[in-house]
C-alpha cells in the first residue's frame, strides 16, 4: 500500500512538473489524472470537484483532435474506476492523508477561462484547439462515491454468485487442498 501512495504523490509531481509533462504523452496524463481523480473521489477529499472540473478541462485543451479527446477519455475514466476500486479494496487505507495531500495540487492554483483556455500554476497557457463553454464540462455528482460503491458492490456480487466463478472457486480451493 505503501508503494501506491508514493505513485500517487510521484503522479502529482509529474502531472505538474513542466519538464516531466513535457515527457509524458497526452493518454498518459489522461492515465495520470484519472488516477489521483479516482483517489480523490474514493477518500472524499474536499477539492475532488474542483479537481475534476480542471481535469476534464485539461483533457479537453490539449487534445490535438475528437478522436485523441475520446481515447484520453477512456483512459481517464478507466484509470479513475481502477484506482476507486482499489481504494474500495484496500478498506480505504489512508485516506487521511491521501485526501489532504490531494487538496494540496499545484493544479488548483491553474485559472480555468470561460472560453476553456487555461493557465498552469507554472505559467504555461493551455490553448484549446477551439474554444468551449468552460462551464459545461464538468457537472458536480454529490452521490458519485456512494454510486460508486453500489455499482462496485452490485458487480461483486454478481460475480461471486455466478456458477462459473463458484466452480472455479472450488477447483482452485481443491488444488490447494482447503
Amino acid at each position: 500500500m505503501k508503494k501506491f501512495v508514493l505513485f500517487f504523490l510521484a503522479a502529482f509531481g509529474m502531472l505538474f512538473n513542466p519538464a516531466q509533462a513535457q515527457k509524458m504523452s497526452y493518454i498518459e496524463e489522461m492515465q495520470s489524472l484519472g488516477i489521483v481523480s479516482g483517489q480523490g473521489l474514493a477518500c472524499e477529499a474536499s477539492k475532488y470537484d474542483t479537481f475534476e472540473l480542471l481535469a476534464r478541462a485539461i483533457m479537453i485543451s490539449k487534445a490535438k483532435s475528437d478522436a485523441e479527446q475520446a481515447q484520453g477519455m477512456e483512459a481517464y475514466n478507466e484509470y479513475k474506476v481502477d484506482t476507486f476500486i482499489s481504494k474500495v479494496k484496500d478498506g480505504f487505507y489512508d485516506c487521511r492523508s491521501i485526501a489532504e495531500a490531494f487538496d494540496k495540487q499545484a493544479i488548483f492554483k491553474a485559472t480555468l477561462y470561460g472560453n476553456g483556455t487555461i493557465k498552469m500554476p507554472d505559467g504555461t497557457v493551455i490553448t484549446p484547439r477551439h474554444a468551449y463553454d468552460a462551464t459545461q464540462v464538468y457537472k458536480k455528482e454529490p452521490n458519485a462515491r456512494e454510486r460508486y460503491i453500489k455499482l462496485y458492490t452490485e458487480q461483486t456480487r454478481k460475480i461471486h454468485n455466478d456458477p462459473a466463478f463458484q466452480r472455479a472457486l472450488r477447483e482452485r480451493q481443491m488444488q490447494d487442498g482447503l
